[in-house]
């Protein structure tokens, strides 16, 4: 059996060829995925500006740690593809980083 790793994956991406409809309902709901709703979540956390040109999602994925980083992002930018398609929104290509919280080293001050 593998061992499981936690990933924190932020995807990127930029609104193309939005309805009228998606872009009403998404300035509508602007408020909501301001700066304060970053947050790292498996469903996903949805953040964007009043412009509509630019958006980022926050996932937490588990994933096999033999998979690495790399599959961990392509299951977020799926899921966040899913999302967008579920929504009506246009986006261009989707770009993510990810972080291994399991490897990740934390400098303690005063050590």
């Amino acid at each position: 059996m593998s061992t499981q790793h936690t990933y924190r994956v932020i995807v990127r991406g930029t609104w193309e060829s939005l309805t009228e409809e998606a872009r009403a309902r998404l300035l509508s709901e602007v408020d909501e995925h301001g700066l304060s709703a970053m947050q790292f979540t498996e469903e996903g956390s949805l953040t964007y500006d009043r412009v509509l040109k630019h958006f980022s999602f926050r996932f937490v994925v588990v994933s096999d740690a033999e998979d690495g980083e790399e599959m961990a992002s392509a299951i977020a930018e799926d899921r966040a593809e899913t999302l967008l398609r579920d929504q009506g929104c246009g986006h261009g290509e989707l770009r993510s980083t990810a972080t291994d919280m399991d490897t990740m080293k934390i400098n303690y001050k005063g050590r």
